[in-house]
């Protein structure tokens, strides 16, 4: 069973992880995060003592998790790659969709936010790319893509739906997502058809 400490922790993490989706990493105090965590004024440095930056390194990792966890949950009840992508993209569209398209992908957020400023976030988006881009690949060789045109197609249909949430949001519309869950699906059918014909 977790301790109080730790639950404090997690709190705070996912406090600062809602607020970067709705107010930006620069958006977003420490003040803010205590409030809307309902955590003691001076837990912050006591769990994260490197501050700001280590609260979002926090908030990007659990976000990592639970794209991770949608991407495991979609794989599991597909019968295909095609039909995994189009679920985890579906259900990331409702999210977004039932947010008033607020929430999207706060990786990308921090990404573009502090990418060029703090070498310790850069890292922890890119470590977070990596572990949606991983078990795709792994999917799409369970599917039958040699390797290299596995971790390719994977880097490619991540890279859209992170650009699809993005259009999702400014246009208010799921109508991006939905149509990158279309094209993804169509695209990993072709690839998977075309290396099981040259087998």
């Amino acid at each position: 069973m977790a301790s109080k400490g730790d639950l404090t922790k997690a709190r705070l993490a996912e406090s600062m992880l809602e607020l970067i989706q709705t107010s930006g990493y620069s958006g977003t105090g420490l003040n803010a995060v205590i409030e809307h965590a309902g955590a003691p004024k001076g837990s912050i440095y006591f769990h994260f003592p490197e501050g700001k930056e280590g609260l979002g390194v926090a908030a990007v990792d659990l976000a990592a998790k639970q794209f991770e966890a949608l991407i495991a949950e979609a794989a599991a009840s597909a019968g295909s790659a095609a039909g995994a992508a189009r679920a985890a993209v579906e259900a990331l569209a409702t999210i977004v969709g039932e947010s008033d398209f607020r929430l999207g992908c706060p990786v990308s957020v921090v990404t573009l936010e502090m990418g060029a400023e703090s070498e310790r976030l850069r890292q922890a988006c890119a470590t977070a790319f990596e572990s949606w881009i991983t078990p795709t690949t792994a999917l799409l060789e369970a599917n039958g893509l040699e390797a290299a045109e596995a971790r390719s197609l994977a880097t490619v249909v991540v890279s859209m739906i992170e650009g699809a949430v993005i259009v999702s949001r400014a246009m208010k519309s799921t109508q991006p997502l939905l149509s990158a869950a279309d094209v993804v699906a169509e695209l990993i059918d072709q690839r998977c058809q075309t290396a099981e014909k040259t087998r």
